[in-house]
């Protein structure tokens, strides 16, 4: 995956954790608040697709990964 975010070293064991299944979630900021909710049929494989975006990528979804601090999934 690449390093898009500051706060990767922090993520990447929520992301490898994440279940192949369905589910709902939730990107944080640093200071707590709900930057997108999202819903996906693999979890995993969703949230892990922001992370590996190319420069091809409009840049609304860059600077929502650049600002992610947390992530929670259900």
């Amino acid at each position: 995956m690449k390093k898009t975010n500051s706060n990767y070293k922090k993520l990447e064991p929520i992301i490898k954790a994440l279940d192949d299944k369905p589910g709902v979630y939730q990107f944080f900021d640093e200071e707590g608040r709900i930057l997108y909710v999202g819903k996906a049929k693999s979890l995993k494989k969703r949230v892990a697709s922001y992370f590996n975006k190319d420069k091809s990528v409009g840049g609304k979804i860059r600077v929502l990964v650049k600002k992610i601090a947390d992530i929670k999934f259900i």
